[in-house]
């Protein structure tokens, strides 16, 4: 059997028994098809290749100046895969079992401060009620200030936020039902700000000739989903990020995922609640965040303690 049949059938094993997202899927295959690619140039294949072979892969991409946390994940893909090939009989053996990976910390991750949100969101609002303006660019303001709002106030993964239903705008509800990964739902509540941002996209939105009546989405547009993609809200945020006179660098969709986690535990919320807002499987995936509750535990000690140094 081919290797892209091969990897074919693990990443519908992952589909349908673990139930992985398109975006995993996706990952994963691209990660595979190198790792595929690299054996068909050493003249072998999956049903073949070695401990000394897959050695070779991650010097490879070690050369190829890949982050370690890159290299790592795809160590994790080819082991994976090796795993599923012995289990369902394609080959004999893993030779992964005795490849270990690099040693790695968890990178802590970005985090803009409240300030700087603020000052995000507020730069975005500036281009909506200004009359002047064209009704595209009122709408176009309006798209990104929803967009801010709702992950600030919600912490939704990026996929989850442009792919959000139009109907979420319309609830009467102040919270909204989510599907994350896997198909699992979770609840994520609603701030004021996030539901008249809501409000006023859809007003814009719908008005004018141009406007799009029947799309499902909250955000369409055209693409192959017909919902702004991931890639699109990036870019439009990193122009925005310069026009508010913030490092471009520093933010991005995720980046404010972690700010409102970061923000809330800041201000007392507890860790398992951040968890079941940010739709995570596992605790340990939450706890990148604990740099925030040491932090916190030092300034309570520090203000609290009957015999701390008050000079």
């Amino acid at each position: 059997m081919r290797d892209d049949r091969l990897i074919a059938l693990y990443l519908d094993m992952l589909a349908a028994e673990r139930g992985a997202s398109a975006n995993t899927l996706a990952a994963y295959g691209r990660d595979l098809e190198d790792y595929t690619a690299f054996l068909a140039a050493a003249g072998t294949g999956l049903r073949s290749a070695d401990a000394a072979m897959i050695r070779a892969y991650l010097q490879d991409v070690h050369t190829r100046g890949f982050k370690a946390s890159s290299a790592a994940r795809r160590l994790s893909a080819v082991r994976q895969l090796h795993k599923f090939l012995y289990a369902e009989g394609y080959r004999g053996d893993d030779p992964t079992g005795a490849i270990e990976g690099s040693k790695q910390g968890r990178p802590l991750p970005k985090v803009l401060s409240v300030a700087e949100v603020d000052r995000l969101i507020a730069t975005a609002h500036e281009g909506i009620d200004d009359e002047k303006r064209p009704l595209r660019g009122r709408r176009r303001a309006a798209r990104l200030a929803c967009l801010l709002e709702l992950i600030y106030a919600t912490g939704l993964r990026v996929s989850e936020l442009v792919s959000l239903p139009v109907a979420a705008a319309r609830t009467k509800e102040r919270f909204l039902l989510v599907k994350g990964k896997g198909g699992k739902e979770r609840l994520v509540p609603l701030t004021g700000a996030a539901r008249r941002a809501m409000r006023t996209w859809l007003d814009l939105a719908t008005t004018g000739e141009a406007a799009d009546r029947t799309s499902p989405w909250l955000f369409p547009a055209d693409s192959e989903s017909g919902h702004l993609t991931r890639q699109a809200f990036a870019r439009e945020l990193k122009d925005l990020a310069i026009a508010a006179g913030l490092d471009p660098a520093r933010v991005s969709p995720h980046v404010l995922r972690h700010a409102f986690a970061s923000h809330l535990l800041q201000n007392g919320a507890d860790l398992r609640i951040v968890q079941e807002l940010l739709g995570h499987a596992d605790i340990a995936t939450t706890q990148i965040y604990t740099h925030v509750l040491d932090e916190r535990l030092k300034a309570m000690v520090r203000d609290l303690h009957p015999l701390a140094d008050k000079g």
